[in-house]
């Protein structure tokens, strides 16, 4: 799939090459019909889960600081992207002026600015709208145009926004500098936001203080003759003077289109391009580099990058610091004006430059020293005796080398060019199984703080390497975990000291195995599993790989192994037995290793001449053979792009695995092979679509294993918006202590470009799900609520609004030619097309079953770095029913919306009549007011008055209290006892609770306060036996209500009713010939009718209450009178579907804390 920047080329090249007629710059009119092509359809989805997106993250913080917000636009197109912000931001804004030279594109955006059909797009401007419709140029007057005013120049704003690209902006640092010198200064510098579409954005001198990509950006255009005649001249940015030449060049133009557009089974008759996007957003700081380049020396000469992709980024600078001290400048400078760093070790990461960034290149630090025990080593538990000192800008090569000089060794990686990344990342050799990692050897470092700009020692460092005025920290110990397996992330490493080992010689078998069919492929992936590799000791690794060649598809096999002996290797039996003969043997040293990889000499001609580039992703696998696995990565290898593609399986376990999977933060421990996804293409097509789709294909196996993987190595991961989900997996069990310490050790997130770590979380997240009738506003409401959670500044919360149902409607505005722009933000529009719609997912669902629940998770997977979630646009009955199973381990919340008939008919755009409104209405409300729903909401919310006010007072009532550290608390509270009541079992001890101190009075008062009844009302609180009498008696003293007693048959005096109970989860876990009992209660306790409300420690299956509420049916008490609230759910058990499978649906369920598994 070309990209738009290709296409443009390539456009221009055969108007260059067929045409000598001069050319003409776009009409408006012209202009005006490529845009609109270009952002129809899927286009738009670039604004939609991109640009959109990352400019409400990035102007909360500054909105929210301010009481009035000034902006200008420039270049805004017909519609303002600010006019798409969640409506709390929108409504700051007080100012508004643009740039927008196109006179169709100002009279548009004019227009709808002042829209008076339904709310304005910027409904609190004090002034109209000042467009000028003329480019924004670099003079100091840019004043003038259609409009009246002050001078702009004198004018001064928070917010600066560059919105579709920088065309025709030359050279445009300047542009951006001329913009920063109208930014406001006080109370709080305002902000300039660059949105850039395809290829490199050229920013010299700038530094920019956020920075996001979005890669996977796709612009559909249909292939239609008349369609690519207004698509290709926008794309290109002329058309030819002369008529006829126009026409001529128009039909080459057409063929150009077809032959780089990709085209899809889905949609054949559509011509897919990328469209890679990118947002840069800089403050005032942004030209203070000469600030640090007269301090610390830049890189001399071009600055050797292995990794292509890296190449393809422009970083603001290269800095080289030749001494420690150059190191503290550079953080110094970051932190003083809020910017990122990268660090630049071997230069594998495709994430060492990144676009404006600062890059510090270490590899003026390239010393390797090595010192016995004696020489103030210490006693570091190495087993040779010998510590090595190896400063950052050494590489694995320089290492290995100069230790084998004194017969030691390091367990590194297996390339001699990677750096340090590698080593304080993870670093998987052919020594792993006998040593561990290259992390897991790491003794001590010399660590420059990216908080303070302290020089740290951390560990065991020898005092003739410590640099003068090091100190050691006060959370020493959590620093030198974090540095073995995630130490990119914590400060900028100067030297790592391990411990060594005695150099072996490695003695290497290969085999070559070609493949003919799918049945072949599992039985010797089997074979190679169960009888090869897990029957080696742990001194021998055997590495298999997957590749075609020539056309078919081979298994290659290189087995090691290692001695300090000198003993003779003898090949194991089964490995004769299964494949013969190797094809070749080896014995070498730990430098000749590094020759011995098969992709380096034995396939495609060898990977190491040059020739090829490569990108990969690393995913940890167990029982390869398996035929769940097996069929993956058969599928993995069918789709290769190239026959350059392959896999590469690195036998992992024996040392690896002894390690305690939270002794090192390197927390991916248990797994048998590191399945590395390798795209490989010709070096001299970096760049070009072979190396695109390569990259795609690595991301895209990597996420059909990822459900089947126990883990991700995260030393390859960055910022790339692809690599989020990995990196959720990158350390398994140690991801919220190390976000813990990063946002301990690295506050202003210096090295924000390294392994994403997501910001700590809340305990449990808090996803709320806004329902209720068409145009009851529950957009308008769930984005009000969104500022409420984010304007909570003693809580730094991050939330988000988003619409469950935009995904259908992007598949509906495929398959029918619906403007998805206007279904998706024109209210009137959506409500026309709301009947197809419907039937369109109702089909949709018909066809696929399960599409709610993808849906639902892609929605909540999509929204993972944040604390709160609002949903909107359900469409589903009892959503919490339906869906709190899918994430056991967040709070989840429905909170319906109502308003009156007549308020719906406004909002619709309609002042008088009745309609048809049935159609208007989602398929869970199908009658008027919540006594149509047959199931109960958490939480319901009376829209029908106008303005802020009781929106935000119900959400400052109902709504943050689900975040309030209380909560947090008490589930810390719930201790976890292993192997209970059975081994495998991971026991949530929830009545231990109130065995701490406190716990019982935590406990109960959340359950008074988070109850959403009235409890002057409540009759009684009913309780079963034993878990819900400690919370329930408690609660029912502190309210002032009866106590009902539950228990079993025989334990109550008569006269009694009682019901079958079956047993409780945890009872059928602890016993198999357990048999079900009956619960009784006392008769004439509560009179028939009472209010009560049923209290519980637990709900799981659902079970135990189910007996209850029958037992209250049985005296009376019918399901419309009771309430129940319990201390701690377990949604994976769907005990609300058993509920409302047995017709207790209507009963309002609330629960204090949520937790997954049992």
């Amino acid at each position: 799939m070309a990209t738009l920047d290709s296409l443009k080329h390539a456009l221009r090249q055969k108007a260059e090459a067929v045409a000598s007629s001069p050319k003409q710059p776009l009409s408006d009119a012209q202009y005006s019909a490529g845009f609109d092509t270009l952002v129809r359809g899927s286009g738009w989805m670039t604004y939609q889960d991109f640009i959109i997106p990352q400019l409400s993250q990035l102007l909360a913080p500054l909105f929210n600081s301010r009481i009035h917000i000034s902006a200008l636009e420039i270049g805004p197109g017909p519609k303002s992207l600010l006019g798409y912000l969640p409506g709390p931001l929108r409504r700051k804004v007080r100012k508004y002026t643009a740039f927008e030279p196109n006179g169709l594109f100002a009279a548009r955006l004019e227009e709808w600015l002042r829209s008076t059909k339904t709310e304005s797009p910027l409904p609190c401007l004090e002034n109209p709208p000042n467009i000028h419709r003329i480019p924004f140029v670099l003079q100091d007057d840019i004043g003038g145009g259609t409009s009246t005013g002050t001078r702009d120049n004198e004018e001064k704003y928070d917010i600066i926004l560059f919105c579709h690209s920088m065309y025709g902006m030359k050279p445009k640092h300047r542009f951006v500098e001329r913009a920063l010198k109208m930014l406001v200064e006080r109370p709080q510098r305002g902000i300039v936001v660059v949105f850039h579409r395809n290829g490199v954005l050229h920013l010299d001198g700038l530094v920019c203080s956020q920075t996001a990509s979005f890669p996977t950006g796709v612009v559909s255009v249909a292939n239609d003759d008349e369609v690519l005649d207004c698509f290709a001249p926008f794309v290109a940015g002329f058309t030819m003077q002369d008529v006829n030449v126009d026409k001529d060049i128009r039909v080459d133009w057409r063929k150009v289109c077809r032959a780089l557009g990709r085209r899809e089974e889905d949609h054949p008759d559509h011509l897919l391009f990328s469209s890679p996007n990118i947002m840069v957003a800089f403050t005032q700081h942004a030209t203070t580099l000469p600030e640090l380049t007269a301090q610390v020396p830049l890189v001399k000469g071009d600055k050797t990058i292995k990794n292509r992709d890296a190449l393809l980024h422009r970083p603001a600078s290269i800095i080289r610091p030749t001494e420690v001290q150059h190191v503290q400048q550079c953080v110094q400078w970051a932190l003083k004006h809020g910017f990122g760093l990268t660090v630049i070790g071997g230069g594998h990461s495709d994430h060492c430059l990144w676009p404006n960034v600062v890059s510090v290149d270490m590899g003026a630090f390239d010393q390797v020293h090595i010192l016995t025990a004696g020489e103030d080593g210490g006693n570091s538990s190495s087993d040779s005796g010998f510590l090595i000192v190896a400063e950052t800008g050494c590489e694995t090569g320089d290492i290995v080398r100069k230790t084998m000089e004194a017969s030691l060794t390091v367990p590194l990686g297996s390339r001699p060019s990677v750096g340090a990344g590698l080593w304080l990342q993870g670093g998987i050799g052919h020594l792993a199984r006998l040593h561990g990692l290259a992390c897991d050897a790491i003794v001590g470092a010399v660590v420059v703080s990216v908080d303070s700009g302290q020089v740290l020692c951390v560990g065991c460092v020898p005092s003739q390497y410590r640099p003068a005025g090091a100190v050691r920290p006060e959370n020493e110990s959590d620093l030198l975990w974090a540095m073995k397996g995630a130490g990119t992330n914590f400060g900028i490493v100067i030297s790592v000291t391990f411990k060594s080992y005695a150099a072996p010689t490695y003695l290497t078998r290969n085999w070559v195995v070609p493949l003919s069919d799918s049945l072949e492929v599992r039985l010797r992936l089997s074979d190679f599993d169960k009888l090869v590799a897990r029957k080696l000791d742990w001194n021998s690794s055997a590495d298999a790989y997957l590749y075609w060649d020539a056309g078919q598809l081979h298994l290659g096999v290189t087995m090691f192994q290692s001695s300090t002996t000198g003993l003779v290797f003898a090949t194991p039996t089964p490995v004769s037995a299964i494949w013969g003969l190797e094809d070749n043997l080896k014995a070498v040293d730990g430098v000749g290793l590094f020759e011995t990889e098969m992709y380096m000499s034995g396939m495609h001609g060898g990977h190491g001449s040059g020739k090829t580039s490569s990108f990969k992703r690393c995913l940890f696998l167990k029982r390869i053979g398996e035929a769940n696995v097996v069929d993956r990565l058969m599928a993995a290898v069918e789709s290769c792009p190239s026959p350059l593609c392959y896999l590469h399986l690195l036998q992992g376990g024996g040392a690896v695995c002894d390690v305690a999977a939270d002794a090192t933060a390197f927390g991916c421990r248990d797994w048998d092979f590191a399945c590395v996804i390798t795209g490989g293409w010709p070096r001299n097509q970096d760049g070009t679509e072979a190396a695109r789709s390569a990259v795609r294909w690595v991301y895209n196996v990597a996420r059909d294993l990822l459900s089947l993987s126990s883990g991700a190595y995260g030393a390859d991961l960055g910022p790339d918006p692809r690599d989020a989900a990995l990196a959720t997996k990158a350390f398994g069990l140690n991801q919220p202590r190390l976000t813990r310490l990063k946002h301990s050790l690295d506050p202003g997130n210096v090295l924000r470009y390294a392994c994403p770590l997501p910001k700590a979380p809340m305990k449990q997240k808090l996803i709320i799900l806004v329902t209720g009738e068409s145009c009851a506003g529950k957009d308008y409401c769930a984005d009000l609520w969104v500022s409420v959670f984010i304007g909570c500044t003693d809580k730094s919360l991050t939330a988000r609004a988003v619409s469950i149902s935009d995904a259908i409607k992007r598949a509906y505005a495929a398959a029918t030619g619906a403007d998805l722009n206007r279904l998706l933000f024109d209210r009137v529009y959506k409500e026309q097309q709301r009947p197809a719609l419907t039937t369109f997912f109702q089909e949709q669902v018909r066809q696929r079953p399960r599409l709610p629940e993808e849906h639902f998770l892609d929605v909540v997977h999509g929204a993972g770095d944040v604390d709160v979630l609002l949903i909107t646009g359900m469409r589903d009955e009892a959503p919490l029913t339906a869906f709190s199973h899918l994430v056991p381990d967040s709070k989840l919340l429905e909170v319906h919306v109502q308003s009156s008939e007549q308020m719906r008919w406004i909002r619709r755009g309609y002042h008088g009549g009745n309609g048809d409104s049935d159609d208007n209405k989602d398929s869970n409300n199908s009658g008027s007011g919540l006594t149509a729903l047959n199931y109960h909401p958490s939480l319901i919310f009376n829209n029908d008055t106008t303005g802020n006010e009781a929106a935000t007072r119900f959400a400052e009532h109902y709504l943050l209290p689900f975040v309030h550290g209380d909560l947090q608390r008490l589930a810390s509270m719930v201790s976890q006892v292993p192997d209970f009541p059975r081994p495998g079992i991971e026991f949530r001890h929830v009545l231990d609770i109130s065995q701490q101190p406190g716990g019982l009075a935590l406990c109960t008062s959340l359950l008074q306060s988070h109850f959403t009844g009235d409890w002057a009302k409540v009759d009684a609180v009913a309780c079963c036996e034993v878990g819900g009498f400690v919370y329930a008696s408690a609660l029912a003293s502190r309210v002032d209500v009866p106590l009902v007693l539950i228990r079993e048959a025989g334990k109550l005096p008569p006269p009694t009713i009682s019901v079958i109970k079956p047993l409780s989860n945890i009872s059928s876990l602890a016993s198999n010939n357990a048999k079900e009992r009956r619960i009784e209660m006392e008769r004439d306790v509560v009179p028939k009718g009472a209010s009560v409300v049923v209290v519980d420690d637990v709900f799981s299956t659902g079970e135990t209450l189910c007996a209850v509420l029958q037992l209250l049916d049985v005296a009376g008490i019918g399901a419309e009178d009771v309430s129940i609230m319990v201390v701690a759910e377990f949604p994976a058990h769907r005990g609300r579907e058993l509920l409302r499978q047995r017709g207790f649906g209507r009963i309002n369920i609330q629960s204090l804390v949520v937790f997954g598994g049992d």
